[in-house]
């Protein structure tokens, strides 16, 4: 049998378990994608229509937020499911057909969905209930989406490696990666922050992905420090690297 139709049918399989492991078989499961980013967005809505008058862009404080949440998302989601797929597939690989890479690519395909049908379904509520909605750019929000995802990625595949070779390394990611949801422009414009502090937040690659994301839905925003070829660099270097490492520690995977 074609080798390629082999790994298809294993990534296939391995989906549907991953469908049915995430969310089971009832509603509830995909109710509660839907639930935790709405409740991230609702809560910094509130707690910042408080003590602002009005969003750092845009009147809208929902739709703000909204944008800079699940921009980040396609990146933070990626992370951390993908970061445990050869680990909790580890009985399944001791079948000659299952590559590691088959779990990643089922884990991958699941919250790339996943990801793009709850922010399709927030993102439409809160348009649905503007006076005046924006005119979307779908350009720049796809590839926002696109270039975050292949992020998480590249992450996720250096990190299946890394903890299971360092298990220091995993305690070590997870302190690093906490903060990044505060300082990637989520609920804040990079580009207001005064010089020199915003070169230095500008080197985070996370924040050119909600800056590029939310020029897809407000027409005045410049986003000025956008760098799309720094992100689009950083962003598949990663990928070759978690790769290129994936790749030579397939017996590592294996058998660790």
């Amino acid at each position: 049998m074609n080798p390629f139709v082999t790994h298809y049918r294993v990534v296939g399989a391995l989906l549907i378990r991953e469908m049915e492991a995430r969310f089971g078989s009832k509603p509830g499961g995909y109710v509660w994608a839907l639930l935790d980013p709405a409740a991230h967005i609702i809560l910094m809505t509130l707690l910042f229509q408080a003590i602002a008058r009005a969003p750092a862009l845009g009147t809208n404080f929902p739709l703000f937020f909204a944008t800079g949440y699940l921009g980040f998302q396609f990146y933070q989601a990626m992370v951390s499911y993908v970061n445990g797929a050869v680990k909790s597939n580890r009985t399944l690989l001791s079948y000659p057909n299952v590559a590691p890479f088959d779990a990643v690519a089922a884990r991958a395909i699941l919250q790339s969905l996943t990801t793009a049908l709850v922010a399709c379904i927030v993102l439409g509520v809160i348009l649905a209930y503007m006076r005046v909605p924006p005119t979307l750019h779908w350009a720049p929000i796809l590839e926002a989406a696109t270039v975050a995802s292949i992020l998480g990625l590249g992450i996720a595949l250096i990190n299946n490696v890394m903890f299971l070779k360092y298990p220091l390394y995993e305690q070590l990611f997870t302190i690093v990666n906490r903060p990044m949801f505060l300082i990637s422009g989520v609920f804040f414009l990079p580009d207001a922050i005064p010089l020199p502090y915003r070169d230095i937040v500008l080197l985070n690659p996370l924040v050119h992905v909600t800056m590029l994301f939310r020029t897809g839905f407000y027409d005045g925003y410049r986003a000025a420090g956008l760098d799309p070829v720094y992100l689009y660099n950083f962003a598949f270097l990663t990928l070759f690297l978690g790769m290129t490492l994936f790749t030579f520690s397939s017996s590592l995977l294996r058998n660790e």
